[in-house]
């Protein structure tokens, strides 16, 4: 079933964010690592390890549900703008005043 255009998949609505430091389970183990990209209810974690086994295995990535992460630091939220979006109005703005120069 497609998205609507309003709806916020399940990772828009959780708290985690790229770049933030967690903490996840993988074989028993706990582990912390950083979020690199976000997927519909999941993301993807780059984490170290000293177990060559886990290493070998996984190769430092591996993806885990969002429900499945503990926050252990936020990563630094970049504000957005309300009026960021208004590029179109601030530009006929500008060609109003340019006509309104030419009378």
């Amino acid at each position: 079933m497609a998205k609507k255009h309003d709806e916020q998949t399940e990772t828009e609505k959780s708290p985690f964010e790229v770049g933030d430091e967690v903490e996840f389970k993988l074989e028993k183990n706990d582990f912390t690592g950083y979020i690199d990209k976000a997927y519909n209810n999941a993301f993807l974690i780059t984490f170290e390890s000293n177990d060559p086994e886990i290493i070998d295995k996984y190769h430092n990535k591996t993806v885990v549900n969002h429900k499945d992460l503990k926050m252990i630091k936020q990563a630094p939220r970049i504000q957005k703008d309300p009026d960021e979006g208004s590029d179109d109005d601030s530009k006929k703005d500008d060609d109003q005043k340019s006509s309104d120069t030419t009378k």
